[in-house]
């Protein structure tokens, strides 16, 4: 009988800790991801140069929404990338057709190959005619936002929500007749905007297969 609590002992040991590797080595859930606050910020549209006609145009602003995330380690692990990471946006804008209405705008983003224990960006657009849907203008699309949050799923689960604005965090899930979903107004990932190519290093990579729900 001791001898059978012994084995039984370390049979739950060594289970543990195959565990423990498995899943914070391949999922970054053994320590706690670091995820900061959302921010917003207006952007002008870029301007390129190159080969063929130059066509004169105003560059107008975009809306940018990033935030900064970290995902440790955890030590030990033999990965040196998360393999695949979901964002889940929630954007509450001034509704331009409704006084004292927000609209919410969502999307999600699927991210690959997330370099452990370095700080990466994920963001998410309002292009100029969205900006321009929401306020009138071709700028202040930055005045219109009301809140920011979001959810990181890795492998399916929720490691992490963060809010700016407006409410706690999980202020999406709550019920409200102050606020109403809309897809006339899209949120767009890095990918398809004319920002693709910049800044490359610094933003984590969209998989572009399923990065625009």
């Amino acid at each position: 009988m001791k001898n059978f609590l012994i084995h039984k002992m370390f049979s739950v040991i060594a289970f543990a800790a195959l565990a423990g590797i498995t899943v914070g080595s391949a999922y970054g859930q053994g320590p706690k991801l670091v995820a900061d606050k959302p921010t917003f910020d207006d952007l002008q549209s870029p301007e390129f140069t190159g080969g063929g006609k130059q066509k004169p145009f105003k560059p107008k602003n975009w809306l940018e929404i990033e935030v900064k995330l970290n995902i440790p380690s955890g030590g030990g692990a033999k990965a040196k990338v998360c393999e695949r990471l979901t964002m889940k946006w929630f954007v509450a804008v001034k509704s331009p057709d409704k006084p004292n209405m927000m609209m919410l705008l969502t999307k999600d983003v699927e991210h690959v190959n997330i370099p452990y224990d370095e700080d990466v960006y994920c963001s998410v657009y309002l292009s100029p005619v969205s900006v321009k849907r929401i306020t009138g203008s071709d700028r202040a699309g930055k005045g219109s936002v009301e809140a920011v949050g979001y959810e990181v799923l890795v492998n399916g689960v929720k490691v992490a929500t963060e809010s700016a604005g407006r409410g706690r965090a999980g202020w999406w899930n709550e019920p409200s007749d102050k606020i109403a979903r809309t897809e006339t107004v899209p949120l767009l990932n890095k990918a398809e905007t004319p920002f693709r190519a910049m800044w490359w290093d610094r933003y984590a990579e969209v998989s572009e297969g399923r990065g625009s729900r």
